[in-house]
């Protein structure tokens, strides 16, 4: 599938020790056709970041292609900023990487150099397509004797004179063949594409049980409150709720069906950093602090009113609509649905994939489990998707009725794609 093009650049070719670099000027004008694509050339930051970190590589300065010298050199930042607090370097970065391998992607492009951007570093590669005869020098030919591929050439015969026209349908046919193996890949394959071909394993974050959540953590037994919670203490905090565990065993059929490895934790064994070694699945929305922290800028979150505190989902681009709401405090016999947001985005401060699958309530993040894991449902979202939307952020707010404590289907309300 390619699937390494998302969030890392590709492993070289055996026989490194005899690859050709491309020199300066080949490298330059492959930087000129990129920034000239549609993907750079309406921004004015990544152009302007990718531009300046080739040309220093190129002159032999790559050595301070730091995050802060680059947040002073390119972004006009003070020396002395907090790159905690303001992440423009890494979040720009981790743009460029996205959009040069959506670039690359494209069909025509195999044959042009390659200007990567590896994840972790601020340092470009840059190198002949593996194919190339650029790449590995050829051997040398015999004294006295013709190049083979000029000795082949005679054996056409009449047909010597069309091998232009030839080779020119051969690419053709390639590139055609090329877009048809994209366009009939499953709608499973290329929803989860960013994640999958980002890392070989994948991290689920399960949120707290209900009791937890509402307790702030572990109930410590108060006969033992010097010495720290007994083993009944921590098996009673273990409770995983219930449409949590059913969207959990969804998701993890679905990685087992795919050869994925998986990793499952509850959110509070968790660090940033830990979120920076590979993509993360979130499950649960009010109940998984990890959902409510890293989806804070995007176009849909999971919100409380601040008079009724009535939960419901917030469309920033509409902030008058509120009527994606549940209220969580009705008899459950009087709930009739839910409403949950499934996200896939590549977070700014982790540099990797992350797809929330939550609901307001537990229904609609059974729902949301049941949408990611069905081909049905991702092709639908397929239909309303634009022709590149693997290699695109995306939010999908869905909703589910509820009839007689039965979680119904899910239903698409709105999509984005950015």
């Amino acid at each position: 599938m390619g699937s390494t093009m998302i969030v890392r650049s590709e492993s070289p070719v055996n026989g490194r020790s005899l690859q050709v670099q491309p020199g300066h000027d080949e490298v330059r004008d492959q930087l000129g056709r990129i920034l000239a694509s549609p993907l750079f050339k309406n921004s004015r930051h990544y152009p302007a970041l990718l531009r300046f970190i080739v040309e220093e590589t190129l002159e032999n300065r790559s050595s301070h292609l730091k995050e802060r010298s680059l947040g002073v050199d390119v972004f006009g930042r003070d020396p002395n900023y907090d790159t905690n607090l303001d992440p423009v370097v890494r979040t720009s970065a981790c743009e460029v990487r996205k959009r040069i391998a959506q670039y690359y992607h494209e069909a025509g492009r195999e044959a042009e150099i390659r200007i990567d951007l590896p994840h972790g570093s601020y340092i470009p590669d840059f190198r002949y397509p593996e194919n190339s005869p650029r790449g590995i020098p050829a051997d040398p030919a015999p004294s006295g004797a013709q190049p083979a591929a000029w000795r082949r050439i005679p054996s056409l015969g009449p047909l010597t004179r069309y091998w232009p026209a030839l080779i020119l349908v051969a690419v053709i046919a390639a590139g055609i063949a090329a877009a048809s193996l994209r366009v009939t890949r499953s709608a499973t394959d290329r929803f989860w594409f960013p994640v999958w071909g980002s890392s070989d394993s994948i991290m689920v974050c399960l949120g707290r049980s209900g009791a937890d959540s509402l307790q702030g953590g572990p109930v410590a037994n108060q006969a033992n409150a010097e010495s720290g919670p007994t083993v009944l203490d921590v098996m009673k905090s273990d409770h995983v709720a219930f449409a949590d565990a059913v969207a959990m065993a969804r998701l993890t059929g679905l990685f087992r069906e795919n050869h994925k490895r998986y990793d499952i934790r509850k959110g509070p064994a968790f660090t940033l950093n830990d979120f920076r070694k590979g993509p993360v699945v979130l499950i649960g929305a009010f109940n998984n602090a990890w959902t409510m922290r890293l989806d804070t800028q995007l176009r849909f979150t999971f919100e409380r009113d601040a008079v009724t505190r009535i939960p419901y989902i917030r469309d920033r681009l509409n902030p008058s609509r509120t009527n994606w709401k549940s209220d969580d405090n009705l008899p459950y016999s009087k709930f009739t649905g839910d409403y949950a947001i499934v996200s896939r985005f590549v977070d700014p401060r982790t540099e990797r994939a992350v797809v929330v699958v939550a609901g307001i309530a537990k229904d609609g993040t059974m729902a949301a489990g049941e949408f990611v894991t069905e081909a049905r449902y991702l092709e639908a979202l397929a239909k309303r998707a634009p022709s590149d939307w693997e290699h695109k952020n995306l939010q999908v707010v869905i909703a589910t009725e509820v009839i007689n404590g039965n979680v119904g289907p899910p239903r698409i309300l709105e999509t984005y794609f950015w």
